[in-house]
């Protein structure tokens, strides 16, 4: 066999080609192993050939100074060059990240930001930047409410996912969500896939939502005790109706169920300001990191064991 057969220039690929292989990394590897193996790895984890797709909502989980998210959201969404098609992240901290998502990434097709401070007015100005999602989860975003919703629905004219779930202490201080149904109803008739657990309505609520959402295949009703599901059941067969009935207090197959996304992947990532003892990201072609969001004070730790329920904050109370 000839030294031209033995040895593949792997370095030689097309960008696309190497962006495809990288997304079946972990992503800490992609951020912190993948650009000191040659240059031109380097820069197409610097491009946008690696960022279509984005989801660190397991790793901003776990972080306890809300600026880390934003700044990881700034650095991949900024790397995407505006190609991003979806992005998945926990607990955006405040409304100019909403903004920044809206303007860099318009071609965005999925949005997963449940548990984020943003408010009913930025989504108003953000939302019509956003008109080519199609699945969309503000799960306990207790900030926004059917003025949000309106906006998502008026502007996403192709959105045929929605989840909006809650968890009770969300609501502690709320009479009842008819407000954000009626929104839901009036504003997404395309809609085939809504989860609105624990939400605070009436079957009168969820019979408006079905009535004008004739497309609606999948209905998750989990924790909602108001409504009474054999008005839903028998006069739509075809509609799949889960809940107001919650089987167990922590819910594990929830969103393995609901959801078309899953990552197993464990670790734990924490910016540092000052890294001594840990390996610390740099390289020798610094042009790679001109963004300005850098990696050298990111610092990665393995932790053993997978996550449990107690990470997720799904302590659901069974049913009454």
């Amino acid at each position: 066999m000839g030294e031209s057969e033995e040895y593949r220039c792997w370095e030689e690929l097309f960008p696309d080609a190497l962006g495809l292989i990288f997304r079946n990394l972990p992503l800490q590897e992609v951020l912190t192993v993948v650009p000191r193996v040659c240059k031109s790895w380097g820069r197409v984890v610097a491009g946008p050939y690696c960022w279509q797709e984005i989801d660190i909502e397991e790793w901003s989980q776990q972080q306890s100074k809300p600026e880390q998210v934003g700044r990881m959201v700034e650095l991949l969404v900024g790397r995407s060059g505006g190609a991003c098609r979806r992005i998945s992240v926990s607990g955006l901290p405040c409304d100019p990240l909403l903004s920044f998502i809206g303007d860099h990434a318009r071609a965005l097709r999925t949005l997963e930001i449940p548990r984020s401070e943003i408010s009913d007015s930025i989504v108003e100005t953000v939302a019509p930047r956003l008109s080519n999602v199609t699945f969309l989860d503000i799960s306990s975003c207790t900030k926004i409410g059917a003025r949000a919703l309106e906006a998502f629905g008026k502007h996403c004219k192709s959105l045929v996912g929605l989840r909006r779930v809650m968890h009770p202490i969300d609501l502690v201080d709320k009479v009842c969500q008819h407000d954000e149904a009626h929104a839901i109803a009036c504003s997404m008739p395309k809609l085939r896939h809504l989860e609105m657990g624990y939400m605070l309505i009436s079957t009168e609520a969820v019979l408006e939502i079905v009535a004008h959402c004739r497309d609606l295949k999948f209905l998750d009703l989990r924790g909602c005790w108001k409504v009474d599901d054999k008005f839903l059941r028998e006069p739509h067969p075809g509609l799949r109706v889960v809940g107001p009935r919650v089987d167990d207090c922590y819910e594990n197959s929830y969103w393995e169920e609901c959801s078309d996304y899953s990552d197993s992947s464990i670790y734990s990532w924490e910016f540092m300001d000052d890294v001594d003892d840990y390996y610390a990201v740099g390289s020798d072609d610094e042009a790679i990191w001109d963004d300005g969001q850098g990696l050298e004070n990111l610092e990665v730790r393995f932790y053993g064991g997978g996550f449990t329920e107690g990470y997720a904050g799904f302590d659901w109370p069974p049913s009454p």
